[in-house]
C-alpha cells in the first residue's frame, strides 16, 4: 500500500497505538522471561500478564480469573463454541441459537456442529441490519445449549439487542456468548451485563498488536462453565488454553484496552465529526446506506454508490483511500455479503457495497482533501 493511500479500514484492523507500540517494543527488549517460569524473569513476566488481564477485565467488569488469553477473537469463538459441545451431548442439550450475520468465525463453527448432529437456528435481521430480541429469545427451546450473538456488526456496524438478550434470558442452563472483537472498548455497557457467559476480544480492532485476544469466561456462583480445552499440552490458562503466554503482545493488549476505555467518549466525538465530513463529501454520488445510522456505532459506514461495482470502486480509489468490500476474512473468497443478503439488499445494491471505517487516529484534513478526488473517481 503506497504511503500516500488513506486508510480507512479500521473495521478489519486498527493501526497500532503507538504508546502501546512503545510497551510492546519494551517488552520484547527487556522482558526475556517466561510467564510460566519460577525466577525472577518468570515472575515479572507473569507480572505483566496479571496486570494486563485486570486491564482488560476492568473493561468488561469482569474478574482476572474469568479472562483466557487465545490468539484472537476467531480463536475465542472456537473455543467458546466447540469448548460446549461434551456439556451439550452429555447434558442432551445439543440446540443452539445464533444469527444470520454473524462472523465466519461464528458460522463456520455452528456449520461443523450441523454436520456433528446438533441443531443450529439462525435467527434473521431486520432490514435496518439489527435483530430483534423477540426474535432471538423466541428460538431458544427446552434443549438449548447456547446462544451466541455478537455486540456490532463488522460489516455494518450496527449494534446488536445484547442487553435486552441478557436480561430476558432466565433459563439457567442456556450460556450466552457474545462476539464482542468489534465493540470491545467502544461501546462499554452492553459487555458489563453480568448475564454474559463467555465473551470474545480480540487485540488488533482497539489499536493493540495483532496476534493476541481474549475468551472471558465467567465464574457462575454455583458452578464454573463447563468448557472443554481444543488444545492440550501445558495446563496454561487455567487448562483451557495451553502455550506459552505471548507476553510482550499481551502487555501491549492489556494497555490499548485500558486506553479504550479512558479515551471512549474523546474517541467517539472525533468518530462523529469524521462520519459527517464524510457523509456530506459523498452526497453528490447518492450513496444508499445499509443498517440504520442511528444504530451504529460513529466509526463505520456500509455503502453502495449506484452504477458502481464493488471491487470496481476499490480499483478506482486506489492510490486514493484503502477500503473494503466487507469482512476482510471473507473478502479472499470473492463471495456476497451474507450479512446483506440476510438484510435483503437488492443485488445491485449488493454487489455495489463496500465498508468504509476509521478511527480517532484518522488525519481529518487528509479526508477533507481526498473527498473531492474520491466523488470523482467513484462518479458513474
Amino acid at each position: 500500500m503506497s504511503h500516500m493511500t488513506l486508510y480507512l479500514d479500521c473495521n478489519a484492523t486498527t493501526p497500532i497505538d503507538p504508546r502501546v507500540l512503545a510497551e510492546v517494543h519494551r517488552c520484547f527488549m527487556e522482558e526475556i522471561g517466561n510467564a510460566g517460569s519460577p525466577h525472577e524473569f518468570g515472575l515479572r513476566a507473569r507480572d505483566i500478564v496479571h496486570q494486563a488481564r485486570d486491564q482488560i477485565a476492568k473493561v468488561i467488569a469482569a474478574k482476572r480469573n474469568e479472562i483466557i488469553f487465545t490468539s484472537g477473537a476467531t480463536e475465542s469463538n472456537n473455543l467458546a463454541i466447540f469448548g460446549l459441545v461434551e456439556h451439550g451431548i452429555t447434558s442432551g442439550r445439543k440446540h443452539i441459537v445464533s444469527t444470520r450475520i454473524e462472523h465466519k468465525a461464528v458460522l463456520e463453527p455452528l456449520a461443523e456442529l450441523r454436520r456433528r448432529g446438533f441443531e443450529v437456528t439462525l435467527v434473521p435481521p431486520e432490514q435496518n441490519g439489527r435483530v430483534a430480541a423477540d426474535a432471538v429469545l423466541d428460538a431458544v427451546r427446552s434443549d438449548t445449549l447456547l446462544v451466541s450473538l455478537m455486540h456490532v456488526n463488522n460489516e455494518t456496524g450496527v449494534i446488536q439487542p445484547v442487553v435486552q438478550v441478557a436480561e430476558r434470558l432466565v433459563a439457567p442452563d442456556v450460556f450466552l456468548h457474545v462476539d464482542a472483537a468489534q465493540g470491545f472498548g467502544k461501546d462499554l455497557a452492553p459487555l458489563r451485563h453480568s448475564r454474559i457467559d463467555l465473551m470474545s476480544i480480540s487485540s488488533h480492532k482497539i489499536f493493540g498488536p495483532v496476534g493476541v485476544g481474549a475468551l472471558m469466561v465467567r465464574r457462575r456462583r454455583d458452578r464454573a462453565i463447563p468448557l472443554t480445552p481444543l488444545l492440550y499440552g501445558g495446563g496454561q490458562e487455567l487448562g483451557l488454553r495451553p502455550g506459552t503466554l505471548p507476553v510482550a503482545l499481551i502487555s501491549g493488549f492489556g494497555m490499548a484496552a485500558q486506553l479504550s476505555a479512558a479515551e471512549v467518549e474523546s474517541r467517539r466525538t472525533a468518530c462523529l465529526a469524521i462520519r459527517g465530513q464524510l457523509l456530506a463529501g459523498l452526497a453528490p454520488l447518492h450513496p444508499v446506506f445499509h443498517g440504520a445510522g442511528d444504530l451504529t456505532l460513529p466509526h463505520v459506514v456500509c455503502v453502495s454508490f449506484p452504477g458502481v461495482d464493488a471491487d470496481d470502486a476499490i480499483e478506482r480509489l486506489t492510490g486514493v483511500i484503502a477500503l473494503s468490500t466487507g469482512s476482510a476474512c471473507t473478502t479472499v473468497c470473492a463471495t456476497a455479503s451474507h450479512v446483506l443478503s440476510a438484510m435483503g439488499v437488492p443485488q445491485p445494491e449488493l454487489d455495489g457495497a463496500v465498508r468504509i471505517s476509521w478511527s480517532h487516529q484518522t488525519d481529518v484534513a487528509e479526508l477533507a482533501q481526498r473527498l473531492p478526488a474520491i466523488v470523482e473517481r467513484l462518479r458513474p
